[in-house]
């Protein structure tokens, strides 16, 4: 990966009823796998984890939570020249 990645978190359901439902958070993965999250509403914060893998597995609540894409991953054959 050589560009961040933008992303959201769309909630469907609130387990801990903290955060309510539809897009809850923002975030961005950046170029060495770790991972920045923006939580929306009035008790804003922000969150980085080493691992992406590491904020799904917390705040996923087992399918309650759906991480969204923004921007198209990167092709690994980029074609730029040189």
């Amino acid at each position: 990966m050589t560009d961040p990645r933008r992303f959201y978190l769309h909630r469907t359901r609130d387990i801990t009823g903290a955060s309510g439902t539809g897009r809850v958070a923002d975030g961005v993965l950046w170029t060495d796998g770790s991972a920045s999250v923006r939580w929306r509403g009035e008790h804003g914060s922000v969150v980085h984890w080493d691992r992406l893998e590491s904020a799904e597995r917390v705040h996923g609540h087992n399918g309650a939570t759906m991480l969204v894409w923004l921007d198209e991953a990167a092709s690994s054959a980029s074609g730029a020249g040189g």
